[in-house]
């Protein structure tokens, strides 16, 4: 029996070779053009409109399709998506393969296997979820992903290789040295590369290594619960047993990691800050946004902080009263976690102090602090801007088996969507 943190031998991750569906250049305006961030990252509705408008094929017509009800919506990505194929916009690969992907931007280089990795539950530990879930989306993303019977975009999966280019690494760095099947760069200046492995000695080898070790999940944990629901709805063996992913070996190729910032809709930034000044130190700080996250970050490395803007000022609340912590933070769970700044902000801010629930129409998660300002300062709410955790926060809780609050990282460079799908109906 596999513990948490320590897959037995030859029980780690299983990554399979899949037809990948991907576009047909000569069908597009561009490769660029089709291309989409995460679901969850497409800032709606502005940048939802601006992908829209980009190409008639872009790739978030299928990922956030727009109609009047759910049902409506995931029909309708559903149709979309059979008729691009009819059409020959959208087209599988000749074999299976496993896809070597590469984005870079300036210094900033990442690489890493896209394939379909086996499912497996969590008591298992070969694969690590961080953070909680929202049962909302998981359905929302589920009834998606049934209407097209297509993964549409990769998670985004990390794992510890020895940091040598042997197994897998070299595989990817033999690979790299071929023509690739698509170069493209977006506009966001990121140039991205993708490459297909089909020998059968490459995929035995790199499955072999693959083989020996667990992965956290980066980005994409709404979507892995996904995988699981599914798998769940089709017993028997079959396609619904593995979802497409990223696996990139943060030995060789570190990722980024940032905050996930809150955005309250229906709380002006004057209540925030009245609300909070019993408890908690308050301070306007400087701005330009960048002087005020340095400020953010300076305090954060003293204590749990945060940024407060939405009404043109930036103020820094810190220094929480721990009688409000003791009163509020859950006991039993490990130090670190009962200190992350985001089990602060949702069980004495969120919870208690400024008694918002974690729905919708209360709360959006936003990843760009820009963003998240702009739109609170727009419709008069507050945005609350984070300070990252350090991954190896992250990781050590996910070996305990302890998660995080939904949404408290972001993990990157994130792929991009739309280089390579996977159907489930395609063998």
């Amino acid at each position: 029996m596999s513990t948490p943190g320590r897959p037995e031998e030859d029980h780690g991750l299983r990554l399979a070779p899949f037809r990948g569906l991907r576009y047909v250049p000569e069908r597009v305006s561009s490769l660029a053009a089709v291309t989409s961030p995460p679901y969850d990252v497409v800032v709606r509705p502005d940048g939802l409109h601006h992908l829209e408008s980009a190409d008639p094929y872009n790739i978030v017509r299928l990922i956030l399709p727009q109609a009047a009800t759910p049902a409506v919506r995931n029909q309708q990505a559903a149709d979309t998506l059979r008729r691009w194929l009819s059409e020959g916009v959208l087209a599988p690969d000749p074999e299976p393969a496993l896809y070597v992907y590469e984005q870079r931007s300036g210094d900033l280089l990442q690489r890493g296997l896209i394939g379909a990795l086996t499912l497996s539950p969590p008591a298992d530990g070969v694969v690590l979820p961080h953070e909680d879930v929202m049962p909302h989306v998981v359905a929302d993303r589920a009834a998606l992903m049934r209407a097209t019977a297509t993964n549409l975009e990769p998670l985004l999966l990390t794992y510890r290789g020895g940091g040598a280019e042997t197994g897998a690494s070299a595989v990817i760095e033999r690979t790299i040295l071929r023509p690739p099947l698509l170069a493209t760069t977006t506009e966001d200046g990121f140039s991205h590369r993708l490459w297909s492995v089909t020998d059968p000695a490459e995929l035995a080898e790199a499955t072999a290594d693959l083989s020996h070790h667990q992965a956290l999940i980066a980005d994409g944990h709404h979507r892995w619960a996904t995988y699981l629901r599914l798998q769940a709805e089709h017993p028997a063996d079959g396609p619904w047993d593995s979802g497409l992913v990223l696996l990139i070996d943060t030995a060789r190729y570190p990722l980024q990691v940032r905050a996930i910032h809150r955005l309250l809709h229906r709380l002006p930034v004057a209540d925030a800050l009245a609300a909070v000044a019993d408890t908690f130190r308050v301070r306007e700080v400087p701005g330009p946004l960048p002087r005020a996250l340095d400020a953010l970050a300076d305090a954060a490395g003293a204590g749990n902080a945060f940024l407060l803007a939405g009404d043109g000022g930036f103020h820094l609340v810190d220094r929480p009263d721990e009688a409000l912590l003791s009163r509020t933070i859950p006991s039993g769970r490990p130090e670190a976690w009962r200190t992350l700044d985001a089990t602060v902000l949702h069980a004495a801010l969120l919870d208690h102090v400024w008694s918002i629930p974690d729905a919708p129409e209360h709360i959006a998660y936003i990843h760009g602090t820009e963003a998240a300002v702009t739109q609170a300062e727009r419709h008069g709410g507050t945005a609350v801007l984070m300070h990252p955790v350090r991954e190896e926060v992250v990781r050590d809780l996910a070996r305990q088996g302890v998660t995080m609050p939904r949404k408290s990282t972001s993990f990157g460079p994130k792929p991009a969507t739309g280089l390579v799908l996977r159907s489930l109906d395609v063998s």
